[in-house]
């Protein structure tokens, strides 16, 4: 007969059980420092011997790191997505920035979509507060906050959609965004008007997410990020242009 006899679980087996789950539903995120062990131990009702225990384990499988005098740590693992001699590929050519916004405009159709039909009155919740942030950053001078907020706004969709996996590629993508990879996010947040139609676009998402109107989200995604993509081509053409200009300037002040 195929029955084996249960047995009891260890105390430090739930504990790394626990932390692999939060970490899996980006809940815990990358870089983020755990609580203190005798706050954790706490919160987690087991001793600090067998939290010592489950955060070894996780220490040995990658998921966790302990940095000296500054505590235990997610693990930075998302940049394992994309090995470094891609990375760098990446940045060097124009390509790879327009099938970037091809592929969020894809995959974040599909997650606004199924968000807008799936997620929780509470996921809706996250994204309206975020959409409140861009709106109260919009109205400063630096545009740094709403590029930030930008992408944190696009992230608690995907988490909205509660596909594991999309949650972590796209994270991943979207560090790379973070770090300049593909295009300096400020670029777009620099016009006055650029921010007001990013702005505008935004809102539409969130309306139609929190009418929980999944082909509207979709639309409304795939609109703003169109219009990301022709707004970085316009930006090349300038750059382009000014390059240019510059040299017939040279040429004509050594004709001089």
């Amino acid at each position: 007969m195929p029955f084996q006899k249960v047995l009891p679980e260890k105390l430090s087996e739930a504990v790394v059980r626990q932390i692999e789950l939060l970490i899996l539903r980006g809940v815990l995120r990358p870089g983020e420092r755990l609580p203190a062990e005798r706050d954790l131990s706490d919160r987690l009702g087991v001793s600090r011997p067998s939290l010592r225990e489950a955060i070894e384990a996780l220490e040995a499988r990658g998921l966790l790191v302990r940095k000296a005098g500054a505590g235990v740590f997610v693990a930075e693992v998302l940049g394992a997505a994309f090995s470094d001699a891609l990375v760098r590929l990446f940045a060097s050519h124009d390509e790879a920035l327009f099938d970037y916004i091809a592929f969020r405009r894809d995959l974040e159709g599909l997650a606004a979509d199924r968000a807008a039909r799936t997620a929780s009155d509470t996921d809706l919740k996250v994204v309206d507060t975020l959409f409140a942030r861009m709106e109260a950053a919009h109205a400063k001078r630096n545009p740094a906050d709403e590029a930030r907020l930008d992408a944190e706004f696009h992230l608690s969709i995907i988490e909205a959609s509660h596909n594991v996996v999309m949650t972590h590629m796209m994270r991943a993508m979207f560090d790379l965004l973070r770090e300049g990879v593909f295009y300096n996010r400020q670029i777009m947040f620099r016009q006055r008007t650029t921010r007001t139609s990013l702005l505008d676009q935004h809102r539409a998402i969130n309306t139609a997410l929190q009418a929980r109107d999944g082909a509207a989200a979709r639309a409304a995604v795939e609109r703003h990020l169109d219009f990301v993509a022709e707004a970085l081509r316009a930006d090349q053409a300038v750059a382009r242009n000014e390059e240019v200009a510059r040299q017939r300037l040279e040429q004509a002040l050594g004709k001089g």
